[in-house]
């Protein structure tokens, strides 16, 4: 009686160890979260008139359904008799509310971002630029319409021949802009900030 006391008193350790054994190797592995798993890049270029909220929605729309990165990128303009690495004071009070408003709406959905700011001569320079630097699977670009803040067309047409991966291009509903918070500008002065 007692080899077989010894026995089973064997194999009821051996059977706790083994489950410890596994219990412990299920919580030393961490599952990758969604996001870390996921390299998909979108790249959301914007201007300093605003934001067009049903771009900024459908990038991050996108970006959470693909559980990728949204990377928004600010494109400011330097003039060509400055150098291109010259500080930007009032293109950087326009940027950071507009990044900071971008944010907060990624927050909300639940996506991560890397804001960046790309500068260039013109636009198409930085949007150059930004191509050149920058590791993204497509990019979400909003069209001017109107009074609505976006790329116009000559700007959309050179994106479409010369970037590369998917281009999805929305053009948004004028009466829903996002533009700097706290400050609305009239029409005549947002034109202004379109040449910064």
């Amino acid at each position: 009686m007692t080899a077989a006391l010894i026995v089973v008193s064997g194999a009821l350790a051996l059977a706790v160890v083994l489950l410890a054994s596994v219990a412990w190797r299920g919580r030393a592995r961490v599952e990758p979260s969604p996001q870390a798993m996921s390299s998909s890049r979108i790249l959301f270029p914007f201007v300093a008139q605003g934001l067009a909220p049903r771009a900024l929605d459908s990038a991050l729309r996108l970006a959470r359904a693909e559980q990728g990165t949204l990377v928004p990128v600010f494109l400011a303009r330097v003039a060509r008799h400055l150098p291109l690495d010259t500080p930007l004071p009032r293109q950087s009070l326009i940027a950071i509310p507009l990044q900071e408003a971008i944010e907060q709406r990624a927050t909300a959905f639940g996506v991560p971002v890397e804001l960046r700011i790309e500068r260039g001569r013109s636009v198409r320079h930085a949007m150059r630029q930004t191509i050149e630097h920058e590791r993204f699977d497509r990019i979400v670009v909003a069209a001017a319409s109107g009074s609505a803040p976006g790329f116009d067309a000559d700007d959309i047409a050179w994106l479409l021949l010369h970037a590369p991966g998917e281009i999805v291009v929305l053009r948004p509903d004028p009466s829903r802009e996002v533009g700097v918070p706290g400050r609305t500008a009239p029409p005549r002065r947002r034109r202004a900030l379109a040449r910064l």
